[in-house]
C-alpha cells in the first residue's frame, strides 16, 4: 500500500452561504486521511501520544485548489507520506470527486514530544513507513 484512501461526504455544515467547501476544511479532511493513513499502517494516534510521547504538530501546510466541492458531494482523499527525516514527516494529499481532482495539498510535521521539545520519530514507526515510503510512487 503506498497510498491510503478515505471516503468523504460533504456535510451542508461544511459548506459556505454560496453551497461551496469552505476552503478551510480541506485541512480538516488531511488532517482525517493522515489518522486513517496511520491506522492503516497498524498505528493509533492517540495511542502514538499517550505511550511514545510523540506528537506530529503542523509546521507548514498548504492546498491547491482545483475545483469546488458542495453538499452531499462522494470524495475520495489519497493520502502518502512524501518525506520523512529523524523528526520529520511530509504528507501529501489528492482529493476528488469521481475523476474530477478538487484540490491537492501537502503538510509537514515536527515530531515532539509533550513538552513540544523535538524529537526523533520512534525506530518502530520508521521502520513501517520506511517501507510504505519506498513504495511511493516518484514524483
Amino acid at each position: 500500500m503506498s497510498v491510503s484512501q478515505t471516503q468523504i461526504r460533504v456535510r451542508y455544515a461544511e459548506t459556505d452561504q454560496m453551497g461551496i467547501v469552505y476552503y478551510a476544511n480541506f485541512f480538516i479532511w488531511f488532517e482525517v486521511g493522515r489518522v486513517e493513513l496511520l491506522r492503516h499502517l497498524g498505528f493509533h494516534y492517540k495511542q502514538m501520544e499517550i505511550e511514545d510521547d510523540c506528537h506530529f504538530p503542523v509546521v507548514e501546510a498548504s492546498c491547491r485548489y482545483k475545483s469546488p466541492a458542495h453538499y452531499d458531494d462522494e470524495l475520495l482523499l489519497e493520502t502518502r507520506v512524501l518525506a520523512m527525516r529523524r523528526s520529520v514527516l511530509k504528507f501529501g494529499y489528492r482529493l476528488t470527486r469521481a475523476t474530477t481532482l478538487l484540490a491537492e495539498g501537502e503538510t509537514t510535521h515536527v515530531v515532539v514530544d509533550r513538552s513540544l521539545h523535538k524529537v526523533p520519530l520512534p525506530e518502530k514507526y520508521v521502520a513501517v513507513l520506511q517501507q510504505f515510503l519506498a513504495q511511493a510512487p516518484a514524483s
